[in-house]
């Protein structure tokens, strides 16, 4: 268990910590989720930085590093969804299509295939984690205002909840398309796995 894959786990140990913390409907406990958040997301280009440096890449750290993200960003769409922040028809295409890619892939693991991430899945991954970022510092920067005493009326406008629905959108789209990607690309390596 090399520093890379233990920081991939505690990726995943994160998420739950996060949505436990974020769902409290407390200003330490928002600015708490906004921290953990941006320490496990980090914690991603750590590993990924690490592993290629040292050149520890390993067939359980290109299976489990790709999992760990999805724990993490599923969390949080799921968080947000609950709370009215986005749509959660969206959240779910995302999180359908991240966990049947999982499944494949998993299935491939369990044949003796490691299919690792395409680029178009990586930026994905990033594009998912920006739009969280984005939509827990408007939370946490209204959570802590009204906590102050400050108004927060242009904190309210509807333009706010437009541009999450289509910043959500957006990433639901990419990350859709790059599920058709992967499938298209593996389908040959997919075919005899299912067989």
């Amino acid at each position: 268990m090399n520093t890379p894959n233990k920081l991939t786990l505690l990726r995943i140990i994160l998420s739950p910590v996060f949505m436990f913390f974020f769902l409290m409907d407390n200003v330490y406990a928002r600015v708490v989720s906004l921290v953990i958040f941006t320490f496990a997301a980090l914690t991603d280009l750590w590993d990924g930085y690490l592993a290629r440096k040292y050149g520890i890449i390993t067939g359980f750290g290109k299976f489990v590093d790709p999992l760990a993200d999805k724990i993490l960003t599923s969390t949080a769409f799921i968080s947000f969804a609950a709370l009215g922040y986005v749509k959660a028809w969206m959240i779910m295409l995302i999180i359908i299509r991240e966990f049947f890619i999982t499944g494949l892939r998993s299935l491939a693991a369990y044949r003796g295939l490691v299919i690792s991430p395409t680029p178009t899945a990586k930026f994905k991954t990033v594009l998912q984690m920006v739009t969280i970022v984005v939509i827990l510092l408007y939370i946490n920067l209204k959570t802590v205002l009204e906590a102050m005493g400050y108004e927060t009326h242009f904190l309210s406008s509807p333009v706010y909840a437009i541009t999450f629905d289509w910043l959500v959108l957006a990433t639901m789209v990419v990350t859709v398309g790059t599920g058709i990607d992967y499938l298209i690309k593996n389908g040959s390596t997919l075919k005899a796995v299912l067989k």
